[in-house]
């Protein structure tokens, strides 16, 4: 539990961009710039996590590979505003490699799903399973301080705190315990990319090095700005100070130095003085180091390049994007792979919380996750149409283009709505006679049929005379 604690947070302070200050070549510049440059840092680490997380959206729950998106699971989803708090745990399992759900009952029964951070949690397997837990711990530290552990078995679950022992310091109380109903430990891991081994992986654990390297790199061209960003002068043959010269005799001569680097032009009275001058150095080496690093951390972590804003930051458009960004969206559904397996496992466990056996059983039971993928939108529907040709349902079309199941289950209650209405005026007008768009009767003879485009209107008795009439004339 130490060791996986100390990775998170050592994963999550370059998350939150509080790895470190910037690493000086010598202790001379930290002395010279001080708290100067203690809040800056050219970190990628965000970069990284949220660029997968914001493709890992998850619409609903199949619990049946027949059925439609089940309603108690969204239900359920919603109550735990679970819309929010999963994308707060893939973001932490991302980061840290694992992040865990738990699962229990409310005063009312109702299944309570909350994401928990590795910082707390943590599982223990049953020897020779990969599948099977035999306990999970919880351990953190509240607002005010005290201690609090629970320990979930599948025959129990125990709690304890730790306390204030009068002038004794702080022991721990002893163990509350009550009976498990579930008889399974509920706590379900949301492991990042799962191995053999079940050792959780970070995103950010190939990057950091990466990372070190750019801030390493960054606080030497700042270094570099500020001692040889400018040419340096050089004079030989002036009055130098006196013997043991005063402390502002010695300044005056510093502020006068500094001066000459900067702004002034030199007059010197002495014919033998000599000058001459450094040429300013070249902090172009510097950006092409951190260039190729940056593209490193793009190769290593599958994040296209321009979101790095490399190459003049410019974004590729049409095929071009696609294809770049084709190693994201293949990591993205990836980790919906293994994620998705989690939220199942936790969705069964919540119905077994509410005593609905057949779906918390229901190991057919699918996620139904939104698109990785960024198209436009008539890119998108043009696609859908084409799958329309091959007799794919209107619902399966409506969840690819990304409506959630709510809303699809909206639109038939529309459609419902709009037939209705349609009946109505149609009884009231008739079927020939009512604009569909506007519900307002068309105007003409009732039952006549306003003639198609191209189509010659028929001939009414004066027409013939006037024709007949023509033809004589003529």
């Amino acid at each position: 539990m130490s060791k996986q604690r100390a990775d998170v947070r050592k994963y999550s302070a370059y998350y939150d961009s509080e790895n470190k200050t910037l690493s000086y070549a010598q202790k001379k510049f930290a002395e010279i710039f001080g708290d100067l440059f203690v809040g800056w840092r050219d970190n990628f680490c965000p970069l990284i996590v949220d660029s997968i997380s914001e493709r890992l959206r998850i619409q609903g729950f199949r619990m049946g590979p027949e059925e439609p998106a089940d309603k108690d699971a969204n239900l359920i989803w919603q109550r735990n505003r679970l819309n929010a708090e999963s994308n707060a745990g893939h973001i932490d399992a991302l980061m840290g490699g694992a992040a865990y759900l738990t699962v229990w009952g409310d005063e009312d029964d109702k299944a309570m799903v909350v994401p928990e951070s590795a910082e707390d949690v943590t599982v223990q397997y049953e020897p020779g399973s990969r599948r099977k837990r035999a306990a999970a711990m919880k351990q953190y530290t509240d607002d005010w301080g005290d201690e609090h552990v629970t320990l979930w078995l599948p025959d129990g679950v125990h709690t304890s705190d730790r306390v204030n022992d009068g002038g004794n310091g702080r022991r721990w109380t002893d163990p509350v315990t009550e009976k498990n109903p579930l008889k399974v430990v509920p706590v379900v891991p949301l492991l990042n990319r799962t191995r053999l081994k079940l050792t959780p992986f970070s995103e950010l654990a190939s990057i950091i090095p990466v990372q070190d390297a750019i801030n390493k790199v960054a606080a030497d061209a700042l270094v570099a700005s500020e001692f040889a960003a400018f040419p340096q002068r050089i004079l030989s043959g002036v009055e130098p100070l006196p013997d043991d010269p005063t402390s502002g005799e010695v300044e005056a001569a510093r502020q006068e130095a500094i001066r000459a680097y900067i702004d002034r032009i030199l007059t010197l009275d002495n014919p033998d003085a000599k000058w001459g001058q450094f040429e300013a150095a070249d902090l172009n080496n510097y950006v092409v180091l951190i260039d190729m690093l940056v593209q490193h951390m793009a190769s290593q972590s599958r994040v296209p390049f321009h979101y790095f804003l490399l190459n003049g930051g410019q974004a590729p458009s049409g095929e071009s994007i696609t294809a770049a960004e084709a190693g994201l969206v293949a990591k993205a559904r990836e980790r919906m792979l293994h994620f998705g397996e989690s939220w199942e496992e936790a969705m069964r466990l919540a119905f077994l919380v509410e005593g609905d056996m057949s779906k918390a059983e229901a190991y057919d039971a699918e996620v139904i996750w939104d698109d990785p993928e960024y198209r436009s939108k008539a890119q998108l529907a043009d696609s859908l149409l084409k799958m329309k040709e091959l007799n794919v349902p209107d619902k399966q079309l409506q969840e690819e283009y990304g409506y959630t199941p709510t809303q699809i289950e909206r639109f038939d209650q529309m459609r419902e709505e709009e037939m209705k209405r349609q009946k109505e005026l149609d009884d009231k007008y008739g079927p020939k006679d009512v604009d569909p768009l506007t519900g307002k009767p068309i105007a003409g003879p009732a039952g006549s049929k306003p003639p198609a485009r191209g189509e010659a209107k028929p001939k009414t008795a004066q027409d013939k005379v006037a024709s007949v009439e023509r033809q004589k004339a003529a």
